[in-house]
């Protein structure tokens, strides 16, 4: 079996004003994300309480590039072991790896120990100033020892995109005489290093419902969590809900992938993408495009698979009728978008590649106004 190297992908962001540009288009993608999310809920693409998902994850993502902002804000000037420099994947991504992400979540469980163990953001800046006064020398140790306490503060305020985002379940109006509840959770993919979020659907026949149960509901979520890799699909995931669980009857399963982020400064593009992006020739903060895909599947009967002494329900999953590939790709349907800056829109309109008819797009322009093409 052939391993493939992914860290070939990787590259550190050692430029400390690059590094700066990509977390200020990073602030500025995940506020337009969750723009564009309250428009599709305005079109009837998300159900309301689907959007507040989506937004809060949006929300979480951000804070984490926040924090990770203030990791690196002075890191980069550092000799020796404190030198350190974010890395992204270049390829298909434009994410920080999963490492990254993983390192947050590390840090977070020794943020308050930590944080009682360093002088106060204040004492810091007093230093500063008399550094600065008395020896005319740039205090850059204890600008990075700033940094590293509002890194750490960030943390231990949470609300932090994590590596796997424990599922959050909420009732819904019971059907067919059942309770009827919505599960959702979300992971940092560590192959495609990029978020991805999950919205499941269910009915319960159980005794004893799903929120008292804490035996079923532990087993519930250790399954979700171990089913959230991309490359199974959708309909792999359902079926397996629906053979380990003989009293949870999975009705529609959602995934969102957000990304990857495509810009010419530190993103390598292949195929239409890159000609739309080197025609364009934006500036910066209009250099990029955020891709994202929804992948849906539902139930559209039950079937009774007997046994010896009962008879168990069955869901069976409605794949996409329009398309050869609906079973192949195990969804019923699949919708993708893609946001971008108005110079890239207009490249892109110009040249007209093939594979972008169907691709939703979302133009941001000026005030970071979304407007909806088609």
């Amino acid at each position: 079996m052939v391993q493939t190297d992914l860290t070939r992908d990787h590259k550190p962001l050692e430029d400390e004003g690059a590094a700066r540009r990509y977390f200020a288009k990073f602030a500025r993608i995940t506020a337009i994300l969750q723009g564009v999310v309250r428009q599709m809920e305005a079109q009837g693409g998300f159900a309301p309480s689907e959007s507040a998902i989506l937004v809060s994850y949006a929300q979480a993502l951000s804070a984490s590039f926040h924090a990770l902002s203030l990791k690196y804000l002075i890191a980069g000037r550092m000799r020796g072991l404190a030198q350190r420099h974010l890395t992204i994947d270049l390829h298909e991504s434009g994410f920080p790896i999963f490492q990254e992400i993983a390192t947050l979540a590390n840090d977070a469980a020794q943020a308050p120990v930590c944080l009682a163990q360093m002088e106060r953001a204040a004492a810091l800046k007093e230093q500063m100033v008399r550094r600065i006064l008395s020896e005319r020398a740039a205090p850059t140790d204890l600008q990075y020892a700033l940094s590293q306490r509002l890194y750490l503060e960030a943390l231990a305020a949470g609300g932090l995109f994590w590596p796997q985002m424990e599922p959050e379940i909420a009732p819904l109006a019971a059907q067919n005489g059942r309770a009827r509840l919505r599960l959702n959770w979300a992971v940092y993919d560590s192959q495609l290093n990029l978020p991805v979020i999950h919205v499941l659907e269910l009915e319960d026949s159980g005794r004893l419902g799903l929120l008292q149960d804490a035996g079923r509901r532990a087993r519930l979520v250790a399954h979700l969590l171990a089913q959230s890799m991309s490359e199974l699909k959708l309909i792999t995931i359902a079926k397996g809900i629906d053979a380990d669980f003989d009293d949870l009857h999975p009705k529609r399963l959602l995934r969102i992938h957000l990304g990857p982020m495509y810009s010419r400064a530190y993103t390598l593009q292949t195929g239409p993408i890159r000609d739309v992006l080197e025609s364009a020739q934006a500036p910066d903060g209009a250099d990029w495009a955020l891709a994202w895909t929804v992948e849906e599947l539902e139930s559209a009967r039950v079937e009774l698979e007997k046994g010896w002494f009962s008879a168990t329900e069955r869901e069976v999953f409605a794949l996409d009728p329009l398309s050869g590939a609906g079973a192949e790709r195990g969804a019923t349907r699949m919708r993708r978008a893609l946001i971008l800056p108005q110079r890239p829109y207009q490249a892109l309109a110009e040249l007209n590649p093939p594979g972008f008819a169907e691709v939703r797009k979302f133009v941001v322009g000026a005030g970071d106004r979304v407007l909806v093409t088609e």
